[in-house]
């Protein structure tokens, strides 16, 4: 699909189209989700800004599997497969190599550290909502489970790669002080 349009005025009755032609309320469980994969995108662009090469090459294929997950959600009953089961094991995997090299927790950490651990944090956060937005929508109309599990994971990856950041950036992680 090719954009050549932006403002079509097709939205100012507060309807919007899903990728199949379907009108849809914009307050749609459906769009909420989108709208939250997008939002969640747009954070991982932010959060690209100060990274390494290496690490916003990373981000940016993780930015593809965002637009790809948003894709098949965006075509209810359809059987178009864009992101598959191998994204998952692949987070899986890095989630693994990373957190080899992190020292156990022994206290839940406060997100911080330096800016671009902040910025993973705040990452993580948002990917947490975004996985609520589409449980939500798993309640009221089946969605692919690969999509929740791959958001889960996105979330474990990301404080994993937090963690890793600011140890390899020589930042104290501060642990809760759950006493006062």
């Amino acid at each position: 699909m090719r954009i050549s349009k932006v403002t079509t005025k097709t939205g100012d009755a507060g309807q919007t189209g899903l990728g199949g032609g379907e009108r849809v309320s914009k307050s749609h469980l459906r769009i909420h989700a989108l709208g939250a994969i997008d939002h969640l995108n747009s954070v991982i662009g932010w959060t690209i800004v100060p990274a390494t090469e290496s690490l916003k090459s990373t981000l940016k294929t993780l930015q593809q599997d965002l637009f790809n997950l948003g894709g098949e959600l965006s075509m209810p009953g359809s059987e178009m497969v864009l992101l598959n089961s191998g994204r998952l094991e692949w987070l899986e995997s890095e989630i693994d190599n990373l957190n080899e090299e992190l020292p156990p927790l022994k206290e839940f950490i406060l997100p911080g550290g330096s800016e671009l651990s902040a910025r993973i944090h705040i990452s993580r956060t948002e990917t947490r909502n975004t996985e609520r937005e589409l449980v939500l929508l798993n309640e009221s109309e089946k969605i692919p489970e690969l999509h929740i599990q791959y958001l889960n994971r996105l979330s474990d990856y990301f404080f994993v790669l937090a963690r890793s950041i600011s140890i390899t950036e020589k930042h104290e992680e501060i642990q809760w002080n759950h006493q006062k």
